[in-house]
């Protein structure tokens, strides 16, 4: 299937600053697209891009005096498989003794994620008696399902896992930090991903499209999607940034005083070009 995916972003800068974005698609998807993303910046500046430390691909963009908006625009189509997230109830949790060593980091708090606080004597008592692996990610993803509700109105960019857990309330990247926090404290290994999720084989939503933050479990010998916001398989997710949490993944950052003017964004299944008859 073809997924037409692109934004148009603009913020109101106050002074010359640097911009960074995670804006693409991430390099684990790049093979998918028909044609290279065609990501512009307005005032004809040219973005410096490069690779971060989770192989995310990352722009920075240096805003001159003079430049009062900053407008970034893409637009893309990506090939997907159409397929269901994967589902392996077998899968098993290893100890951490025998985890790779490149899963470790997603085991430690982060800005986010206060694995070091109230949640871990909770999460253990919630889900120590759960069986270990896919069952016990599973339960975490209904409690965080049922214990938070979602809600825009009330978002805010300082609120962590802790907050949204006594708040019992927030938006996508709030259930995927508590959900991210409580299999941490299970000692099973949790990163916070970030991209494009349509709304393909379900019902469209009443609001207007945005990006969605879900999250990944390292199960047996590879990487799982989980989502307890939704806390449903979903078709036509595309990644563009994994990290610790939002903190490492943020879709722009401002080095300096700056306001959202403008935030479209466009994620949506296409039809297949018709092949052209044969002679």
């Amino acid at each position: 299937m073809l997924i037409r995916i692109g934004y148009d972003i603009e913020l109101s800068v106050a002074t010359p600053m640097a911009l960074i974005y995670l804006l693409r698609v991430h390099p684990s998807r790049r093979d998918d697209l028909v044609a290279p993303e065609s990501v512009l910046v307005s005032g004809g500046l040219a973005p410096e891009e490069y690779i971060d430390s989770f192989g995310n691909h990352c722009g920075r963009v240096n805003v001159p005096v003079g430049m009062s908006t900053v407008r970034i625009t893409n637009d893309a189509l990506i090939r997907d498989s159409g397929e269901l997230d994967a589902i392996d109830p077998d899968a098993l949790q290893r100890d951490p003794t025998e985890l790779p060593f490149s899963t470790l980091q997603f085991l430690l708090p982060s800005r986010y994620c206060e694995v070091d606080s109230e949640l871990l004597p909770f999460a253990w008592q919630q889900f120590g008696g759960v069986a270990p692996g896919w069952q016990r990610v599973a339960a975490i993803c209904d409690f965080v399902h049922r214990h938070l509700t979602f809600n825009y109105k009330t978002a805010r960019p300082t609120r962590t896992a802790l907050d949204a857990f006594r708040e019992r309330e927030g938006v996508c990247r709030d259930f995927t930090h508590l959900a991210v926090t409580l299999c941490r404290c299970m000692n099973l290994p949790a990163r916070y991903t970030t991209g494009y999720l349509g709304d393909i084989g379900v019902p469209p939503a009443p609001s207007p499209m945005d990006f969605s933050a879900w999250f990944e479990v390292f199960l047996g010998d590879r990487w799982f999607t989980f989502d307890a916001r939704h806390n449903e398989r979903r078709i036509g997710r595309i990644v563009m940034a994994r990290g610790r949490d939002a903190g490492d993944v943020p879709i722009t950052m401002c080095f300096g005083q700056s306001s959202l003017v403008r935030f479209d964004v466009v994620t949506e299944e296409v039809a297949e070009p018709v092949a052209a008859a044969a002679a």
